[in-house]
């Protein structure tokens, strides 16, 4: 099969491309499919007669058609990415960063976490599938487990027995998200044959004990675990981060291959509220994604450092993935309007990058400021330089 043509795009970058370089249909393909991830300028006097395109703030890739790819890097240093997955996901019991440091494209990352998992299911194959015991309701014509005497009675002229019994199987939850995401992996077609090699070997080792069930990002948050498949907990780490970013999660028509494309706004959301339930001091704690109903209004709020000994909210935290001159005033009265939420006096916007125009106001006895997450350096010293200004008094 020939080689498919890639066009390579950079997250936040505006990138332009000969008016032939993409076939019109294709072009409203972009735009009416992809419109959330992509700008899209279509040629015209305006763009000088070429194609514009600029990420919005997703990587990843892009398959329009067999012969057409489109890979969208991160703007972060891929090891600078692999250090927020591991604590977006909670990856950190595999200990395989040493071994994924020398990555030089995301596609390559992501064949190498795929090949991850799936030597993780073989070896797991090895010891053998955990299998439980699932509660059954049944009529059969002979008496097994505990007999339903009033659904017996109602019709004592029928001979079958209304039966309640336990049966031991692996067909469960646990097993079912590694045979989906082993599905939905094998399908993107991004993987290199190796990797895909391993693949088919994990999707017939599983489908041989499990059902083929699709599977959501919730369902990897559900099992649990106790010491004879405790080590299922990593494997649905990586699961959800692969069924978070493989999208659509349920398959429709004739379609090989489906996108691969990470949310980078929502990864930077969930490492800095993850690396920050970590590493802040005991004397506080955290709260994250916190619901509150106002008037039949549901606001949602990234993070609220509490105090742990009485739980008075110290400061809320809102994550912005973008790099703006300066603070957008919708920003600040939403984070505003969250510190009134939690009766609390400091609110912060997180960016990745300093602001050129630093914030730094009071808005009805509310103190609001920037603090920068930077991802250009390490991770654990930039983060510790986040928290002690998060901690700091204004």
């Amino acid at each position: 099969m020939p080689t498919p043509t890639i066009l390579e795009l950079t997250e936040y970058q505006l990138q332009t491309f000969p008016k032939d370089t993409l076939p019109e249909e294709i072009g409203q393909l972009i735009w009416k499919k992809y419109a959330k991830q992509i700008d899209l300028e279509f040629p015209s006097p305006k763009t000088g007669g070429q194609w514009q395109l600029k990420p919005k703030g997703w990587v990843g890739q892009i398959p329009l058609t067999p012969n057409l790819q489109l890979f969208i890097r991160p703007k972060v240093p891929l090891k600078q990415l692999l250090g927020m997955l591991d604590y977006a996901y909670q990856l950190r019991s595999f200990h395989w960063l040493d071994g994924l440091v020398n990555c030089e494209t995301l596609p390559e990352l992501y064949d190498r976490l795929a090949r991850l998992l799936c030597d993780r299911i073989l070896t797991r194959k090895r010891q053998g599938f955990y299998r439980t015991y699932l509660p059954q309701t049944q009529t059969l014509s002979y008496l097994r487990g505990r007999l339903n005497l009033r659904k017996t009675l109602e019709k004592p002229w029928q001979t079958q027995l209304h039966c309640h019994y336990e049966t031991h199987t692996s067909d469960i939850p646990s097993n079912q998200i590694l045979l989906w995401t082993v599905f939905l992996i094998a399908r993107s077609g991004i993987c290199q044959p190796a990797t895909t090699t391993k693949l088919r070997q994990a999707y017939h080792a599983l489908h041989n004990i499990a059902t083929l069930t699709p599977c959501t990002v919730q369902d990897c948050t559900t099992p649990t675990y106790n010491r004879l498949n405790q080590d299922y907990q990593p494997l649905h780490a990586l699961c959800r981060f692969f069924l978070a970013n493989l999208t659509p999660s349920h398959l429709q028509g004739k379609q090989t291959t489906v996108p691969f494309l990470v949310d980078m706004a929502r990864l930077y959301e969930q490492f800095v509220a993850n690396w920050l339930s970590v590493h802040l001091p005991p004397q506080y704690s955290l709260k994250t994604q916190e619901h509150i109903t106002l008037q039949d209004n549901t606001f949602n709020l990234d993070m609220v450092i509490c105090d742990r000994a009485t739980q008075q909210a110290i400061c809320v935290l809102d994550t912005k993935y973008k790099t703006p001159q300066q603070a957008a005033n919708a920003d600040i009265y939403q984070i505003n309007f969250y510190a009134h939420l939690k009766h609390c006096q400091q609110a912060i916007l997180v960016y990745p990058h300093p602001l050129p125009q630093p914030l730094q106001i009071t808005l009805q006895n509310v103190h609001i400021r920037n603090v920068t997450f930077s991802l250009n350096r390490d991770l654990n010293l930039t983060g510790q330089e986040f928290l002690n200004h998060c901690l700091s008094t204004p």
